[in-house]
């Protein structure tokens, strides 16, 4: 049988899958199974217990449950109102005003947190009643706020990063501080946009109802401590080189645990929610990466990966074309999987072509996940989407519609980082 056959049986079979509704992990497992059974010699079952017992058995991949947990803490906190306190009297005087909130508020909390979805529901439970309470327009609330809540990905600690590292055996702690600064270049051009269409349209932003001195603005960044200290104590103990990704996912938990207490919201039914929802977020995350281990193992038993970077190669694609397509190709695939079942289901067929381009592994990470989060406010599986559809009763087209400009900012950051490398490459040099 041909490669092309191949793929397309393997590719059909992915898809009558999922669409019968089985979860993802056990679809890239069953998958697998039917590629190394049908052309490959090797026995699936042994094979699929080893692979499955070794991606799960990962020490590197500790950290995930970690971060997922201090981020379910950290939920249910007040930290998020507290920021709310903390940003109003220094974005006032900016062109869109409290619009800011929600790019600086998701760009802050994206540090203490690592996923998308909960960077966007933590900021949107604080930000959706109050903008709205004060006359800012729906569009640009929502819009600003799907957008931003992606910088939970790209912004260290990120889960999608910790997924790459593993995937394509890079390390994490260099992934985290090459995410710094594209991190803060997307959210500026964020905020820049909200400015520009402020100046735009000056009559849809109401007029500011309070002024505040220089001295209160300082006052009332009392609130932004918690979170800087959080930050300060996770990303610290990585940059100083005092503690391993897992070691300051640790702290981070602890940290979490000690802002709780605090604030008062460190109870019995709070700690066990914050336990049941990591663990059942962590769970789906480990079956669909045991699931993807298997599929990249029996591809690679059927040489799927090396005859694809052999007919990319083939091509003669420059290395800024192969980049061009495959950022349409994870949009695409993007409408379809969640952002870790991207990242793994692709990466053992994709980083040989990557290498084989000269492309640097950790910059290839940073450019992977802004695509993902390219992916996560595109309809129709776009996670930052359902979670807004849901906090705001809006069908999913409209808030897919009023992000677009956000998606487009992203495409243009793509191509700063094609031609400026610098942004995702300098700082891990220099650390």
């Amino acid at each position: 049988m041909s490669d092309i056959a191949i793929t397309g049986l393997l590719i059909l079979s992915l898809f009558l899958i999922l669409g019968s509704g089985v979860w993802i992990g056990l679809t890239l497992t069953g998958v697998a199974w039917i590629a190394m059974e049908l052309f490959s010699s090797r026995p699936a079952g042994d094979a699929m217990a080893v692979t499955i017992w070794g991606s799960a058995s990962s020490w590197t991949l500790t950290a995930l449950p970690l971060f997922i947990w201090m981020g379910e803490i950290l939920f249910r906190t007040k930290l998020s109102e507290s920021m709310f306190k903390g940003l109003a009297p220094w974005v006032n005087w900016l062109p869109g005003r409290l619009l800011h909130t929600n790019i600086i508020g998701c760009t802050i909390f994206a540090a203490v947190s690592g996923s998308s979805a909960a960077t966007c529901a933590t900021i949107g439970k604080m930000t959706l009643p109050e903008l709205t309470r004060r006359g800012y327009p729906q569009d640009q609330i929502i819009g600003s706020l799907a957008g931003a809540g992606t910088l939970g990905l790209l912004i260290p600690p990120s889960i999608i990063m910790i997924v790459y590292g593993v995937s394509a055996e890079v390390s994490i702690s260099q992934l985290f501080v090459a995410g710094v600064l594209p991190g803060l270049l997307l959210a500026s051009l964020f905020s820049g946009y909200i400015v520009v269409w402020s100046l735009l349209n000056p009559g849809k932003i109401p007029p500011s109802t309070e002024q505040f001195t220089f001295s209160q603005r300082l006052y009332e960044s009392r609130h932004l401590i918690p979170v800087v200290g959080l930050i300060g104590a996770v990303l610290g103990s990585i940059y100083a080189g005092v503690a391993t990704a897992t070691e300051a996912a640790a702290v981070g938990v602890l940290g979490s645990f000690v802002l709780s207490a605090l604030q008062g919201s460190l109870n019995k039914k709070s700690f066990t929610e914050a336990l049941m929802g990591a663990t059942r977020l962590y769970c789906m995350i480990a079956l669909i990466l045991a699931g993807a281990a298997f599929l990249t193992l029996s591809m690679g038993y059927i040489g799927l990966p090396r005859h694809l970077a052999e007919f990319v190669t083939s091509l003669g694609l420059s290395p800024f074309m192969l980049i061009i397509v495959l950022t349409v190709f994870y949009v695409v695939l993007g409408c379809f999987l969640d952002g870790i079942s991207m990242v793994v289901l692709t990466m053992g067929v994709i980083l040989p072509t990557v290498q084989a381009a000269g492309l640097d592994l950790v910059w290839f990470g940073i450019f992977i996940v802004i695509v993902v989060e390219m992916a996560q406010i595109t309809p129709p599986v776009g996670f930052n989407l359902f979670v807004l559809q849901g906090m705001t009763g809006k069908e999913i087209t409209y808030i897919a519609r009023v992000t677009l400009p956000f998606f487009f900012l992203m495409c243009g950051m793509v191509l700063a980082l094609w031609f400026f490398p610098g942004i995702a490459t300098w700082l891990p040099a220099h650390m």
